[in-house]
Parts: C-alpha cells; structure tokens; sequence
C-alpha cells in the first residue's frame, strides 16, 4: 500500500530535449536580427554580396550563348570597382538587404545609377539589363531575387519624404523601413493588391490583352482590390467589368509579387460562369480585346517562346505570359486540368 507521502509528491515533468532549429528556421531569425539590429547589419554587409542595379536595370552575367546568370559580387570586390572609378566607398552603405539564402550569407542590393553605365559593365563583367527582358534570361528563382531587390530600391528612391510633414525620411541600415524623425511615422514597403483570374465555361478559358501588352500576347483578366474590398468581391467586379461576363464559382490558385510598374501583390484564382451566358461584352477602356480559347489553342500558346532569339523576327500571332508570370501558372493548370478531364 502507498504512503500518503507518495501520494502527495508532485510528479515532475520528464525533461524534453530542446530540439535544433531548422535551418530554415535559422535563417529567418537571422535576417529579422539584421533587420532590427543596424550595427550587426553593417557588419554582414563587410562580407555579404551584392546584387547591382543601374538605374533599377539590374546586372547579368552571360554564362553561354543565350543564358545569363545574376551575379553576386562581393562587397570587397564592389569596393575595389568604386575605387577604380574615383568614387567613395561609402555608397556600399546605401544598399538594401534583401535576403538570407540557404547559404546563410546575407544578399543586398544597391543601385550605382549615378555612375557611367559603360564603365561599371566593363569592370563587372556583366550588362545592366531591363527587368522584363532579364526575366527570360533568369531561372525562376532568380527572377524572384532579382524582382524583390529592384522593389526595394525603387521604394526607397519614391519615399524619401513623409507625407504628413513633407519632410525627409530616415532609413535604418537594412532598409526594412523609413521613420519621419519629425512626425515619428514609420513606413514599411508595401504592395498593392491585385486580383488575377482565368475564367472558364468549362470548356474553353477567356484571355485578354490590354494595349500596353506586346504584339500578340493575351493573358488572364487582373485588377486591384478597391479599399475594403475582399478577394472574393473583387474579383467578381474586375469580370463584370472589363468582360461583362458574372461569376459563379471561384477558387484560390497561388499568389506571387509583381514589381512591374509599381510592386503588386498577385492573388491567382480560377473562375467559372455559366456555360449558357458566355456573351462577352468588352469594356474598351479595360481591354483591347477578350477571345475564349481551347485546349488546343491555349497548348499551342503555351509552347511560343517570345520574344525570339533572332532579332528582327516577326511576332507570334497569339501567346501567353512566360513560366516567370502567375499568368502563366493559371492557364496551365486549366490546361493540365482539361487535360485530365479528357482522358476520364
């Protein structure tokens, strides 16, 4: 029989090994130190690389006929190229940090745009390129890196006054924010919102092209989220609008960041609409023309490869938005869908 001592003597909890953080989970506390911690900031830019911009171009390498690479220089080495040039060193304190990749070295970014263009291609190796042409060039990691680095400077470069005082704002090492010293408001970079749909009648998906797009290209309908707006109703007013066309189901695919023109952030969903009411009418002002495509249509769009390696060479007749695109995401998956159903 039990003592009443035993009986009453606390059991104690069995110790629990605290287990490693994933090496994820390191990186992402690391990148939020530098980001609250300006003294550690500046001490991983002394060795951490560098992403260049000129202008918000940023610089490619080529690796072999037709394939490029986005190079990260070291900070030393980007140092030696200011000295060469006669400028101050101290522009390496103006970069941005953009990331902590798997290896656990921190990337910044910084745009030497007030130097020649010529002459830091010449000493870098490389080519300031237009971001939606370095986009074909780059793998889809990259293009992500490369998106959210000219984000950042471009953010920086069109906020660097409070819009309460209309005084100028303070920036601390990272870039992560900006504070008015005057009216202690702090801004964080932000992304605008934007709906992006493919609509389908269950047999065929509706694509459309806005004046701006290149020769040929059509693409999922797309729209921002007005203020107070949810997904869900805003997506069902960018169709109404710019097609006429009303939604019956909806369905969220992926999101994605958008840094052209502004940076937006891409919420991708599926629609569908009643089969018997598929008269599209265009709002003009919205889009240049809507046209409802096949299957096969749309796997033949999916295989152009524009713009083409030749220059010179006549644009395709109709095309859809590369692999870098969450377009591009959505009118594959109906595809891949369709596909599916066919075989059944």
């Amino acid at each position: 029989m039990q003592s009443l001592r035993s009986l009453l003597k606390p059991k104690l909890p069995k110790l629990v090994t605290p287990q490693p953080l994933s090496s994820y989970v390191s990186r992402i506390r690391y990148l939020m130190k530098l980001k609250e911690d300006d003294e550690a900031c500046r001490e991983a830019l002394k060795s951490g690389s560098l992403l260049l911009y000129h202008k918000l171009a940023p610089l490619l390498q080529k690796k072999e006929k037709g394939i490029y690479q986005l190079p990260r220089l070291r900070t030393p080495d980007v140092k030696r190229i200011l000295e060469k040039l006669g400028r101050d060193k101290k522009l390496i304190s103006e970069a941005v940090l953009i990331s902590c990749p798997e290896t656990a070295e921190p990337c910044f970014c910084l745009d030497v745009g007030d130097l020649q263009k010529n002459s830091m291609e010449q000493l870098c190796g490389g080519v300031f390129m237009d971001l939606r042409t370095a986009f074909l060039m780059l793998t889809v990691p990259e293009t992500t890196l490369v998106a959210k680095g000219q984000a950042l400077l471009r953010w920086h470069q069109t906020h660097g006054f409070c819009s309460a005082t209309g005084q100028p704002t303070v920036r601390n090492q990272s870039g992560s924010q900006r504070v008015s010293p005057n009216s202690g408001i702090t801004y964080y970079p932000q992304m605008a919102p934007v709906v992006i749909v493919l609509v389908s009648d269950g047999n065929r998906c509706l694509l459309g092209r806005q004046r701006s797009f290149p020769p040929g290209m059509y693409s999922a309908l797309a729209g921002f989220c007005d203020l107070g707006e949810t997904l869900e109703e805003t997506l069902r007013r960018e169709v109404a609008e710019e097609v006429g066309l009303e939604v019956d189901t909806l369905q969220y695919s992926a999101s994605q960041h958008w840094p052209i023109p502004q940076s937006s952030f891409m919420l991708a969903c599926h629609a569908t609409v009643n089969p018997d009411k598929t008269q599209v009418v265009l709002n003009k002002a919205e889009l240049e023309d809507a046209r409802w495509c096949s299957l096969e249509e749309v796997l033949a769009a999916l295989q152009v490869k524009y713009p083409p390696n030749k220059p010179g060479a006549t644009p395709p007749g109709f095309w859809v938005p590369h692999g870098f695109a969450i377009a591009h995401r959505l009118i594959q998956e109906w595809a891949d869908q369709q596909q599916h159903l066919e075989k059944k």
